[in-house]
């Protein structure tokens, strides 16, 4: 993979909607994610040593504020969304414990859920550690891609 492609793939990100694109070429990976910051950024693991990760700004964003409007407490969950479209699932099979429970304390990297998409069963892992406030689907329905399926206080 060139140079050229990824500042083309980098374009095509900061041009849509587009969260995250990965796209593999051999044993080449390259992985674009647009952050909550409104930046995105390239991580190319198979060339770390040729390519240092590539920082490109999003457009600004102009917030309306009054004097008189007190700022709004920050959320104190953080929402785990979908990475795809598909069918979710809370458990491995049916009839199995559910990966995890309402009140349940999770670790990074724990499996929350199961998201089947076109055949192919994904887990969905936790990102940060903390408490599972609440689950915001049910087991079998399908879900959206940026659907948020678990709301976490971290802790």
């Amino acid at each position: 993979m060139t140079l050229d492609e990824i500042r083309e793939l980098i374009d095509l990100v900061s041009e849509t909607a587009v969260a995250e694109l990965e796209v593999q070429r051999g044993e080449n990976r390259v992985r674009i994610r647009r952050s909550f910051a409104g930046d995105t950024t390239v991580y190319a693991p198979a060339m770390a040593a040729a390519l240092a990760p590539v920082p490109v700004a999003a457009a600004p964003v102009v917030a309306a504020r009054t004097e008189s409007a007190a700022p709004k407490p920050e959320p104190t969950v953080i929402h785990v969304k979908s990475p795809i479209v598909g069918t979710f699932y809370e458990c491995a099979s049916p009839g199995a414990a559910p990966f995890v429970a309402i009140g349940e304390h999770v670790t990074v990297g724990k499996v929350l859920c199961i998201i089947e998409s076109m055949k192919l069963m994904n887990e969905i892992e936790a990102d940060v550690a903390g408490v599972i406030e609440a689950k915001l689907v049910q087991n079998g329905q399908p879900v959206e891609y940026g659907e948020s399926l678990f709301a976490i206080r971290p802790v």
